[in-house]
Protein backbone atom coordinates (compact mmCIF):
# COMPACT_ATOMS: atom_id res chain seq x y z
CA UNK A 1 0.00 0.00 0.00
CA UNK A 2 1.33 3.26 -0.90
CA UNK A 3 1.58 5.65 1.72
CA UNK A 4 1.50 9.76 1.18
CA UNK A 5 3.68 11.46 3.11
CA UNK A 6 3.13 15.10 1.95
CA UNK A 7 -0.93 14.18 2.87
CA UNK A 8 -1.36 16.78 5.04
CA UNK A 9 -5.40 17.11 6.36
CA UNK A 10 -6.76 20.06 7.65
CA UNK A 11 -7.57 19.82 11.92
CA UNK A 12 -10.98 21.69 11.21
CA UNK A 13 -12.41 18.78 9.21
CA UNK A 14 -11.23 16.52 11.72
CA UNK A 15 -12.81 18.13 15.06
CA UNK A 16 -15.56 16.20 16.86
CA UNK A 17 -18.38 18.35 17.63
CA UNK A 18 -19.08 19.57 21.18
CA UNK A 19 -23.05 18.62 20.50
CA UNK A 20 -25.77 18.64 18.16
CA UNK A 21 -26.37 22.12 19.34
CA UNK A 22 -22.88 23.20 18.73
CA UNK A 23 -21.59 22.18 15.70
CA UNK A 24 -18.35 23.00 14.13
CA UNK A 25 -18.53 23.94 10.66
CA UNK A 26 -16.14 22.46 7.89
CA UNK A 27 -13.91 24.76 5.84
CA UNK A 28 -15.65 23.36 2.67
CA UNK A 29 -18.97 24.74 3.75
CA UNK A 30 -17.81 27.72 5.30
CA UNK A 31 -16.32 28.42 1.84
CA UNK A 32 -19.61 27.39 0.25
CA UNK A 33 -21.13 30.32 2.62
CA UNK A 34 -18.23 32.70 1.57
CA UNK A 35 -19.05 32.05 -2.02
CA UNK A 36 -22.26 33.57 -1.99
CA UNK A 37 -20.87 36.91 -1.27
CA UNK A 38 -19.63 38.98 -3.46
CA UNK A 39 -15.56 38.37 -4.06
CA UNK A 40 -14.76 41.93 -4.65
CA UNK A 41 -15.04 42.39 -0.90
CA UNK A 42 -11.51 39.90 -0.04
CA UNK A 43 -9.54 42.73 -2.29
CA UNK A 44 -10.70 45.93 -0.52
CA UNK A 45 -8.53 46.45 2.88
CA UNK A 46 -11.28 47.80 4.61
CA UNK A 47 -13.90 45.27 4.44
CA UNK A 48 -14.35 44.11 8.21
CA UNK A 49 -15.65 41.03 8.97
CA UNK A 50 -17.52 39.69 12.56
CA UNK A 51 -17.85 36.26 13.84
CA UNK A 52 -19.80 36.66 16.69
CA UNK A 53 -19.96 33.00 17.54
CA UNK A 54 -16.71 31.68 16.90
CA UNK A 55 -16.01 28.07 17.66
CA UNK A 56 -13.03 26.71 15.47
CA UNK A 57 -12.36 29.96 13.96
CA UNK A 58 -12.95 28.53 10.75
CA UNK A 59 -14.79 31.48 8.89
CA UNK A 60 -12.25 34.12 9.73
CA UNK A 61 -9.45 31.82 8.91
CA UNK A 62 -10.78 31.15 5.59
CA UNK A 63 -11.48 34.66 4.84
CA UNK A 64 -8.08 35.49 6.19
CA UNK A 65 -7.03 33.24 3.45
CA UNK A 66 -9.24 35.05 0.68
CA UNK A 67 -7.86 38.46 1.89
CA UNK A 68 -3.95 37.97 1.48
CA UNK A 69 -4.55 36.88 -2.12
CA UNK A 70 -6.95 39.43 -2.85
CA UNK A 71 -4.87 41.85 -0.97
CA UNK A 72 -1.71 41.30 -2.21
CA UNK A 73 -1.38 44.22 -5.16
CA UNK A 74 -2.46 46.51 -2.80
CA UNK A 75 -0.26 45.43 0.38
CA UNK A 76 3.01 43.65 -0.91
CA UNK A 77 4.64 42.76 2.09
CA UNK A 78 3.47 39.50 3.13
CA UNK A 79 4.06 40.57 7.17
CA UNK A 80 2.64 44.11 7.08
CA UNK A 81 -0.53 42.48 4.72
CA UNK A 82 -0.94 39.82 7.73
CA UNK A 83 -1.01 42.35 10.12
CA UNK A 84 -3.30 44.79 8.95
CA UNK A 85 -5.82 42.07 7.85
CA UNK A 86 -5.71 40.29 11.53
CA UNK A 87 -5.69 43.19 13.48
CA UNK A 88 -7.81 45.88 10.86
CA UNK A 89 -10.62 43.41 9.25
CA UNK A 90 -11.07 40.43 11.19
CA UNK A 91 -13.04 40.43 14.42
CA UNK A 92 -14.87 37.87 16.53
CA UNK A 93 -16.43 36.87 19.74
CA UNK A 94 -15.74 33.29 20.94
CA UNK A 95 -18.95 31.57 22.90
CA UNK A 96 -16.96 29.75 25.53
CA UNK A 97 -13.42 29.98 27.23
CA UNK A 98 -12.26 26.77 25.00
CA UNK A 99 -13.87 28.27 21.82
CA UNK A 100 -11.86 31.10 22.27
CA UNK A 101 -8.72 29.34 22.86
CA UNK A 102 -9.10 27.18 19.54
CA UNK A 103 -10.26 30.28 17.52
CA UNK A 104 -7.06 32.39 18.23
CA UNK A 105 -4.97 29.30 17.82
CA UNK A 106 -6.26 28.55 14.02
CA UNK A 107 -6.02 32.60 13.08
CA UNK A 108 -3.16 33.66 15.32
CA UNK A 109 -1.16 30.00 15.03
CA UNK A 110 -1.11 31.08 18.89
CA UNK A 111 -3.59 30.74 21.44
CA UNK A 112 -2.39 33.75 22.55
CA UNK A 113 -2.46 36.88 19.94
CA UNK A 114 1.10 38.24 20.93
CA UNK A 115 2.48 34.66 21.88
CA UNK A 116 5.91 33.67 20.56
CA UNK A 117 4.36 31.82 17.64
CA UNK A 118 1.51 34.14 16.84
CA UNK A 119 1.55 34.87 12.92
CA UNK A 120 1.04 38.74 13.65
CA UNK A 121 3.81 40.95 15.56
CA UNK A 122 1.70 43.99 16.29
CA UNK A 123 -0.72 42.76 18.70
CA UNK A 124 0.15 44.05 22.30
CA UNK A 125 -2.74 42.24 24.11
CA UNK A 126 -3.25 37.98 24.62
CA UNK A 127 -6.77 37.99 23.00
CA UNK A 128 -6.11 39.73 19.56
CA UNK A 129 -9.53 40.55 17.76
CA UNK A 130 -11.10 37.24 19.45
CA UNK A 131 -13.49 38.12 22.11
CA UNK A 132 -14.92 36.28 25.57
CA UNK A 133 -16.10 37.45 28.13
CA UNK A 134 -17.98 35.50 30.67
CA UNK A 135 -20.87 37.34 31.59
CA UNK A 136 -24.10 35.92 33.84
CA UNK A 137 -28.26 35.00 32.48
CA UNK A 138 -30.15 38.40 33.49
CA UNK A 139 -33.43 36.61 35.14
CA UNK A 140 -36.95 38.14 35.48
CA UNK A 141 -39.73 35.50 36.58
CA UNK A 142 -37.00 33.07 36.11
CA UNK A 143 -36.74 33.75 32.44
CA UNK A 144 -33.42 35.19 30.97
CA UNK A 145 -34.69 38.55 29.76
CA UNK A 146 -31.71 37.94 26.54
CA UNK A 147 -32.01 34.35 25.52
CA UNK A 148 -35.48 33.28 26.86
CA UNK A 149 -33.60 30.13 28.85
CA UNK A 150 -35.47 29.81 32.82
CA UNK A 151 -37.37 27.71 34.67
CA UNK A 152 -34.91 26.17 36.52
CA UNK A 153 -32.69 28.98 36.92
CA UNK A 154 -30.43 26.84 38.71
CA UNK A 155 -29.34 24.76 35.79
CA UNK A 156 -27.79 28.01 34.51
CA UNK A 157 -26.74 29.91 37.66
CA UNK A 158 -22.80 28.58 37.64
CA UNK A 159 -19.31 28.67 39.84
CA UNK A 160 -17.07 30.78 37.51
CA UNK A 161 -15.10 27.99 36.88
CA UNK A 162 -18.06 26.36 34.57
CA UNK A 163 -19.57 27.37 31.46
CA UNK A 164 -23.27 28.90 31.99
CA UNK A 165 -23.97 29.66 28.44
CA UNK A 166 -24.86 33.11 28.33
CA UNK A 167 -23.53 34.08 25.20
CA UNK A 168 -21.93 37.51 24.96
CA UNK A 169 -22.90 38.83 21.45
CA UNK A 170 -27.21 38.11 22.55
CA UNK A 171 -26.64 38.97 25.97
CA UNK A 172 -26.48 42.76 25.77
CA UNK A 173 -29.14 45.40 24.39
CA UNK A 174 -26.65 47.20 22.65
CA UNK A 175 -24.06 45.14 20.32
CA UNK A 176 -22.55 47.67 18.44
CA UNK A 177 -20.39 48.69 21.77
CA UNK A 178 -18.79 44.91 21.86
CA UNK A 179 -16.37 46.24 19.49
CA UNK A 180 -17.38 50.52 18.69
CA UNK A 181 -17.51 49.91 14.76
CA UNK A 182 -19.62 48.63 11.90
CA UNK A 183 -19.21 45.31 9.79
CA UNK A 184 -19.49 44.91 6.32
CA UNK A 185 -20.11 41.00 6.79
CA UNK A 186 -21.29 39.25 9.72
CA UNK A 187 -20.93 35.52 9.51
CA UNK A 188 -21.29 32.58 11.81
CA UNK A 189 -22.70 29.15 12.98
CA UNK A 190 -24.28 30.20 16.07
CA UNK A 191 -25.46 27.66 19.06
CA UNK A 192 -28.51 26.39 18.31
CA UNK A 193 -30.97 25.82 21.32
CA UNK A 194 -30.53 25.61 25.29
CA UNK A 195 -32.32 22.91 27.44
CA UNK A 196 -34.80 25.14 29.41
CA UNK A 197 -35.84 23.02 32.29
CA UNK A 198 -38.69 22.72 31.10
CA UNK A 199 -40.67 19.27 30.92
CA UNK A 200 -39.78 16.44 28.73
CA UNK A 201 -36.37 18.03 27.63
CA UNK A 202 -37.72 20.65 26.06
CA UNK A 203 -35.48 23.64 24.61
CA UNK A 204 -35.40 27.17 23.80
CA UNK A 205 -34.47 28.30 20.29
CA UNK A 206 -31.52 30.38 20.27
CA UNK A 207 -30.13 31.10 16.73
CA UNK A 208 -32.96 33.32 16.03
CA UNK A 209 -31.38 35.75 18.16
CA UNK A 210 -28.07 35.63 17.00
CA UNK A 211 -29.22 36.47 13.47
CA UNK A 212 -32.13 39.25 14.92
CA UNK A 213 -28.88 40.69 17.01
CA UNK A 214 -26.40 40.68 13.73
CA UNK A 215 -29.18 42.21 11.79
CA UNK A 216 -29.13 45.51 14.55
CA UNK A 217 -25.76 45.81 13.57
CA UNK A 218 -26.59 46.82 9.90
CA UNK A 219 -23.76 45.17 8.20
CA UNK A 220 -24.22 44.62 4.51
CA UNK A 221 -24.39 41.23 3.74
CA UNK A 222 -25.25 38.44 6.74
CA UNK A 223 -24.59 34.92 6.20
CA UNK A 224 -25.48 32.38 8.75
CA UNK A 225 -26.13 28.59 9.10
CA UNK A 226 -29.21 27.91 11.31
CA UNK A 227 -31.88 24.68 11.54
CA UNK A 228 -34.53 24.74 9.22
CA UNK A 229 -36.73 24.40 11.52
CA UNK A 230 -37.41 27.88 11.39
CA UNK A 231 -39.61 27.83 7.97
CA UNK A 232 -42.72 25.83 9.38
CA UNK A 233 -42.27 25.13 13.07
CA UNK A 234 -40.20 25.56 16.19
CA UNK A 235 -40.99 26.93 19.59
CA UNK A 236 -41.01 30.33 20.01
CA UNK A 237 -40.08 31.03 16.79
CA UNK A 238 -43.49 32.72 15.33
CA UNK A 239 -42.09 36.31 15.16
CA UNK A 240 -38.57 35.49 13.72
CA UNK A 241 -40.44 33.57 10.73
CA UNK A 242 -42.81 36.32 10.02
CA UNK A 243 -40.26 38.79 10.06
CA UNK A 244 -37.76 36.52 7.61
CA UNK A 245 -40.39 35.19 5.09
CA UNK A 246 -41.54 38.71 4.70
CA UNK A 247 -37.64 39.90 4.49
CA UNK A 248 -36.87 40.52 0.38
CA UNK A 249 -33.70 40.93 1.52
CA UNK A 250 -32.69 37.22 1.94
CA UNK A 251 -31.84 36.61 -1.24
CA UNK A 252 -30.45 33.31 -0.79
CA UNK A 253 -31.05 30.30 0.74
CA UNK A 254 -29.37 26.75 1.02
CA UNK A 255 -31.15 24.17 2.15
CA UNK A 256 -29.92 20.75 3.18
CA UNK A 257 -32.89 18.41 3.96
CA UNK A 258 -30.69 16.31 6.07
CA UNK A 259 -28.14 17.62 8.42
CA UNK A 260 -25.47 14.58 8.10
CA UNK A 261 -25.59 16.16 3.96
CA UNK A 262 -23.77 19.41 5.59
CA UNK A 263 -22.70 17.94 8.49
CA UNK A 264 -21.21 14.58 8.69
CA UNK A 265 -22.29 12.94 11.23
CA UNK A 266 -24.89 15.37 13.03
CA UNK A 267 -28.21 14.49 13.21
CA UNK A 268 -30.18 18.02 13.43
CA UNK A 269 -33.93 17.07 12.83
CA UNK A 270 -35.80 19.10 9.91
CA UNK A 271 -32.40 19.40 8.29
CA UNK A 272 -30.07 22.97 8.17
CA UNK A 273 -29.84 26.04 6.20
CA UNK A 274 -27.36 28.55 5.57
CA UNK A 275 -28.63 32.05 4.23
CA UNK A 276 -27.28 34.99 2.37
CA UNK A 277 -29.07 38.57 3.88
CA UNK A 278 -28.19 41.66 1.22
CA UNK A 279 -28.74 44.90 3.45
CA UNK A 280 -28.91 46.98 0.02
CA UNK A 281 -30.26 44.49 -2.50
CA UNK A 282 -33.97 43.79 -2.81
CA UNK A 283 -35.60 40.52 -4.80
CA UNK A 284 -36.34 37.34 -5.20
CA UNK A 285 -34.81 34.68 -3.53
CA UNK A 286 -32.52 31.83 -4.89
CA UNK A 287 -33.36 28.98 -3.49
CA UNK A 288 -31.46 25.61 -3.71
CA UNK A 289 -32.76 22.38 -2.26
CA UNK A 290 -30.15 19.41 -1.58
CA UNK A 291 -31.52 16.20 -0.81
CA UNK A 292 -29.16 13.25 -1.05
CA UNK A 293 -27.24 13.77 -4.22
CA UNK A 294 -29.21 16.29 -6.29
CA UNK A 295 -29.89 20.05 -6.09
CA UNK A 296 -33.01 21.59 -6.68
CA UNK A 297 -32.90 25.63 -7.51
CA UNK A 298 -35.90 28.33 -7.98
CA UNK A 299 -35.67 31.82 -8.20
CA UNK A 300 -39.31 32.96 -5.65
CA UNK A 301 -40.72 34.56 -3.78
CA UNK A 302 -40.54 33.33 0.12
CA UNK A 303 -43.86 33.17 0.70
CA UNK A 304 -46.86 31.61 -1.70
CA UNK A 305 -50.22 33.63 -1.83
CA UNK A 306 -52.07 33.02 1.44
CA UNK A 307 -49.59 31.24 2.72
CA UNK A 308 -47.41 32.12 6.19
CA UNK A 309 -44.74 29.23 5.77
CA UNK A 310 -42.06 28.74 3.95
CA UNK A 311 -42.30 25.79 0.95
CA UNK A 312 -38.93 24.26 1.28
CA UNK A 313 -39.14 21.99 -1.95
CA UNK A 314 -39.17 24.24 -5.66
CA UNK A 315 -41.03 20.95 -7.08
CA UNK A 316 -44.23 21.36 -4.55
CA UNK A 317 -44.87 24.91 -5.40
CA UNK A 318 -47.21 24.33 -8.70
CA UNK A 319 -48.59 20.91 -6.67
CA UNK A 320 -50.03 23.49 -3.56
CA UNK A 321 -50.78 25.87 -5.88
CA UNK A 322 -53.44 23.54 -7.97
CA UNK A 323 -54.76 22.43 -4.51
CA UNK A 324 -55.12 25.43 -3.09
CA UNK A 325 -57.05 26.32 -6.62
CA UNK A 326 -60.22 24.12 -5.07
CA UNK A 327 -60.28 26.01 -2.49
CA UNK A 328 -61.26 23.37 0.43
CA UNK A 329 -61.39 22.96 4.11
CA UNK A 330 -58.52 21.55 5.52
CA UNK A 331 -57.71 18.79 7.13
CA UNK A 332 -56.74 20.30 9.81
CA UNK A 333 -59.96 20.94 11.27
CA UNK A 334 -60.47 18.01 12.09
CA UNK A 335 -57.22 17.56 14.08
CA UNK A 336 -57.26 18.24 17.47
CA UNK A 337 -54.77 20.67 19.73
CA UNK A 338 -52.60 19.30 22.30
CA UNK A 339 -54.28 17.12 25.16
CA UNK A 340 -57.50 16.24 23.35
CA UNK A 341 -58.81 14.85 25.90
CA UNK A 342 -57.01 17.06 28.58
CA UNK A 343 -54.57 14.39 30.19
CA UNK A 344 -50.84 14.53 30.19
CA UNK A 345 -48.51 12.61 28.50
CA UNK A 346 -47.20 11.52 31.32
CA UNK A 347 -50.82 10.74 33.23
CA UNK A 348 -51.04 7.03 34.31
CA UNK A 349 -53.64 6.99 37.13
CA UNK A 350 -55.81 3.97 35.09
CA UNK A 351 -56.07 0.36 35.14
CA UNK A 352 -54.55 -2.42 33.26
CA UNK A 353 -56.94 -4.29 33.03
CA UNK A 354 -61.02 -3.40 32.13
CA UNK A 355 -63.66 -4.50 29.79
CA UNK A 356 -66.35 -2.87 28.11
CA UNK A 357 -67.73 -0.93 30.87
CA UNK A 358 -64.70 1.05 31.49
CA UNK A 359 -63.49 4.14 29.24
CA UNK A 360 -60.26 3.12 27.44
CA UNK A 361 -57.44 5.19 27.66
CA UNK A 362 -54.51 5.21 25.20
CA UNK A 363 -51.27 6.13 26.53
CA UNK A 364 -47.62 6.82 26.03
CA UNK A 365 -47.07 3.01 24.34
CA UNK A 366 -49.78 1.68 27.24
CA UNK A 367 -53.26 1.24 27.18
CA UNK A 368 -55.30 1.43 30.05
CA UNK A 369 -58.74 1.62 31.45
CA UNK A 370 -60.80 4.44 33.25
CA UNK A 371 -63.74 3.88 35.58
CA UNK A 372 -67.13 4.91 33.30
CA UNK A 373 -67.57 7.84 36.32
CA UNK A 374 -64.30 8.74 35.97
CA UNK A 375 -64.60 12.75 35.14
CA UNK A 376 -62.73 13.49 31.37
CA UNK A 377 -61.48 17.44 31.56
CA UNK A 378 -61.86 17.84 28.01
CA UNK A 379 -63.79 16.83 24.44
CA UNK A 380 -66.68 14.56 26.88
CA UNK A 381 -69.12 14.88 23.56
CA UNK A 382 -66.23 12.93 21.52
CA UNK A 383 -65.92 10.05 24.00
CA UNK A 384 -68.94 7.55 23.01
CA UNK A 385 -68.20 8.23 19.16
CA UNK A 386 -66.00 7.26 16.62
CA UNK A 387 -62.38 8.80 16.17
CA UNK A 388 -58.69 7.87 15.16
CA UNK A 389 -55.73 8.95 17.23
CA UNK A 390 -52.56 9.58 15.46
CA UNK A 391 -49.17 10.33 17.52
CA UNK A 392 -48.32 13.81 18.50
CA UNK A 393 -44.73 13.39 17.47
CA UNK A 394 -43.63 11.56 14.36
CA UNK A 395 -40.85 10.80 13.23
CA UNK A 396 -37.73 13.58 12.45
CA UNK A 397 -39.41 15.79 10.15
CA UNK A 398 -37.92 14.14 7.20
CA UNK A 399 -40.62 13.98 4.36
CA UNK A 400 -39.47 10.47 2.71
CA UNK A 401 -39.64 8.16 6.02
CA UNK A 402 -42.49 9.97 8.39
CA UNK A 403 -45.25 8.03 8.34
CA UNK A 404 -48.39 7.87 10.53
CA UNK A 405 -50.12 4.95 11.64
CA UNK A 406 -53.59 5.85 12.58
CA UNK A 407 -55.28 3.88 15.78
CA UNK A 408 -59.14 3.42 15.15
CA UNK A 409 -60.45 4.48 18.28
CA UNK A 410 -63.88 2.90 19.08
CA UNK A 411 -66.68 4.18 20.70
CA UNK A 412 -65.98 4.71 24.92
CA UNK A 413 -62.19 5.96 24.64
CA UNK A 414 -60.19 8.40 25.19
CA UNK A 415 -56.25 9.33 25.52
CA UNK A 416 -53.34 11.23 26.55
CA UNK A 417 -51.33 14.05 25.63
CA UNK A 418 -49.11 11.57 23.35
CA UNK A 419 -51.79 11.35 20.75
CA UNK A 420 -54.08 13.87 18.88
CA UNK A 421 -57.51 13.04 18.05
CA UNK A 422 -58.85 13.16 14.49
CA UNK A 423 -62.43 13.29 14.02
CA UNK A 424 -65.04 12.50 15.86
CA UNK A 425 -67.00 10.75 13.11
CA UNK A 426 -70.36 9.39 13.18
CA UNK A 427 -69.31 5.29 12.03
CA UNK A 428 -66.34 2.97 11.39
CA UNK A 429 -67.02 3.62 7.95
CA UNK A 430 -66.05 6.96 7.93
CA UNK A 431 -62.76 6.43 9.86
CA UNK A 432 -61.70 3.75 7.94
CA UNK A 433 -62.38 6.41 4.65
CA UNK A 434 -60.67 8.63 6.54
CA UNK A 435 -57.69 6.09 7.11
CA UNK A 436 -57.49 5.06 3.22
CA UNK A 437 -56.86 8.78 2.74
CA UNK A 438 -54.12 9.13 5.31
CA UNK A 439 -52.62 6.20 3.51
CA UNK A 440 -51.83 7.91 0.18
CA UNK A 441 -48.58 9.26 -0.41
CA UNK A 442 -50.25 12.54 -1.97
CA UNK A 443 -51.39 13.29 1.72
CA UNK A 444 -48.12 12.52 3.32
CA UNK A 445 -46.59 14.46 0.97
CA UNK A 446 -48.76 17.73 1.46
CA UNK A 447 -48.12 16.91 5.32
CA UNK A 448 -44.27 16.41 4.80
CA UNK A 449 -43.80 20.53 3.52
CA UNK A 450 -44.96 22.00 6.41
CA UNK A 451 -43.62 19.16 8.95
CA UNK A 452 -39.98 19.79 9.31
CA UNK A 453 -39.45 18.55 13.18
CA UNK A 454 -41.18 15.19 15.06
CA UNK A 455 -43.66 17.75 16.21
CA UNK A 456 -46.97 16.86 14.17
CA UNK A 457 -49.47 19.55 15.61
CA UNK A 458 -52.85 20.40 13.55
CA UNK A 459 -50.69 23.04 11.99
CA UNK A 460 -48.74 20.45 9.58
CA UNK A 461 -52.18 19.33 8.03
CA UNK A 462 -52.80 22.80 6.67
CA UNK A 463 -52.39 21.97 3.01
CA UNK A 464 -54.22 18.71 3.09
CA UNK A 465 -57.90 19.52 1.92
CA UNK A 466 -60.80 17.92 3.66
CA UNK A 467 -62.07 15.28 1.56
CA UNK A 468 -65.79 13.51 0.78
CA UNK A 469 -65.15 10.62 3.67
CA UNK A 470 -68.37 8.34 2.35
CA UNK A 471 -66.05 6.70 0.35
CA UNK A 472 -62.36 5.71 0.15
CA UNK A 473 -59.64 7.26 -1.56
CA UNK A 474 -56.81 6.25 -3.55
CA UNK A 475 -53.51 8.51 -4.93
CA UNK A 476 -55.02 7.73 -8.59
CA UNK A 477 -58.11 9.39 -7.67
CA UNK A 478 -56.78 12.27 -5.73
CA UNK A 479 -53.78 12.44 -8.52
CA UNK A 480 -56.94 12.98 -11.46
CA UNK A 481 -58.78 15.06 -9.03
CA UNK A 482 -56.41 17.81 -8.57
CA UNK A 483 -54.73 17.66 -12.23
CA UNK A 484 -51.37 16.52 -11.34
CA UNK A 485 -49.30 15.94 -14.40
CA UNK A 486 -47.01 13.17 -14.78
CA UNK A 487 -43.94 14.97 -13.80
CA UNK A 488 -45.76 16.14 -10.43
CA UNK A 489 -47.03 12.48 -9.50
CA UNK A 490 -43.26 11.34 -10.44
CA UNK A 491 -42.10 13.79 -7.53
CA UNK A 492 -44.88 13.08 -5.03
CA UNK A 493 -43.69 9.20 -5.22
CA UNK A 494 -40.48 10.03 -4.97
CA UNK A 495 -40.34 11.81 -1.52
CA UNK A 496 -42.61 9.35 -0.10
CA UNK A 497 -41.53 6.09 1.20
CA UNK A 498 -42.50 3.07 -0.54
CA UNK A 499 -45.19 1.16 1.67
CA UNK A 500 -47.21 4.22 1.71
CA UNK A 501 -50.23 4.18 -0.62
CA UNK A 502 -49.87 0.53 -1.29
Amino acid sequence: MMINNNHNPDVLNCLANLSSDEVFTSPKIANAMLDMLPQELFTNPNTTFLDPCTKSGVFLREIAKRLLVGLEPIIPDLQERINHIFTKQLYGIAITTLTSLLSRRSLYCSKTANGQYSIVDCFNNDTGNIKFGRINHTFINHRCKYCGVGDNVEIYTRDDSLENHAYQFIHTEKPEELFNMRFDVIIGNPPYQLNDGGAQASATPLYDKFVSQAKKLNPRYLTMIIPSRWFSGGKGLDDFRNEMLNDNRLRIIHDYITSADCFSGVEIKGGVCYFLWDRDNRGLCDIYTHKDATISHSQRTLLEPNNDTFIRYNQAISIVQKVSNFKENSFSSLVSSRKPFGFATNFTDFNKIGDSSYIKIYANKKVGYLDKNYIIPKNEDSIARYKLFIPKAIGSGNISEDMIKPILAYPNSVCTETYLMIGPFNNETECKNVMSYINTKFFHFLMGIKKVTQDATSKVYQFIPLQDFSKPWTDQELYTKYNLTQEEIDFIESMVRPGVGV
